[in-house]
């Protein structure tokens, strides 16, 4: 997590987060923390709350019967999981998310699980269009907490230059 403290008084100082383009670098790795220890409360309601009906996610008796013997956390809760991990690492700063690709599921996850993330950024450029900002493109894998790769997937932002981001706009 880049933390940035701004003195914005005397004697007062106001903490902020994020990169502007500028502070990203090809080849960097950025270890996403806290983790999130995953219930079946949060499962069960993000499946109902996005109107998943698949029984794996949320009827005990039904996963029993399956290769995994009980209910596996819902795979688009493990994605948004992730990203909001990420935020403050790689998208405090975005103008835009401008996709997510690659999304690949490699070992499910359980209540009870921890999922801890970290992204790589693969790919900067300045935008053609925007000369206040830069297209940055990052690698987010998640692990659960014996280190086995849960998920991968490739995202892609429009990220503010310094001074150009909302924060510096308003005087966040």
């Amino acid at each position: 997590m880049v933390q940035h403290i701004k003195q914005v008084g005397e004697h007062r100082f106001r903490e902020t987060f994020g990169r502007h383009y500028e502070e990203f670098t090809v080849g960097d790795i950025y270890e996403h923390r806290p983790g999130r220890t995953i219930t079946e409360t949060d499962n069960t309601w993000f499946t109902l709350l996005t109107m998943n009906t698949h029984p794996m996610h949320f009827d005990a008796e039904y996963a029993k019967a399956s290769e995994f013997g009980k209910c596996i956390v819902c795979s688009p809760f493990t994605v948004a999981l992730m990203v909001g991990m990420s935020v403050t690492d790689v998208s405090q700063k975005a103008i835009a998310n401008l996709g997510w690709s690659d999304i690949k599921m490699t070992h499910p996850l359980f209540a009870g699980d921890t999922l801890t993330a970290e992204s790589e950024v693969l790919d900067k450029r300045e935008s053609a269009s925007r000369p206040g900002a830069g297209i940055v493109s990052v690698k987010t894998t998640g692990f659960n907490q014996h280190g086995k790769v849960v998920c991968t997937f490739n995202r892609t932002m429009l990220i503010a230059k310094q001074g150009h981001s909302v924060e510096d706009k308003v005087g966040y």
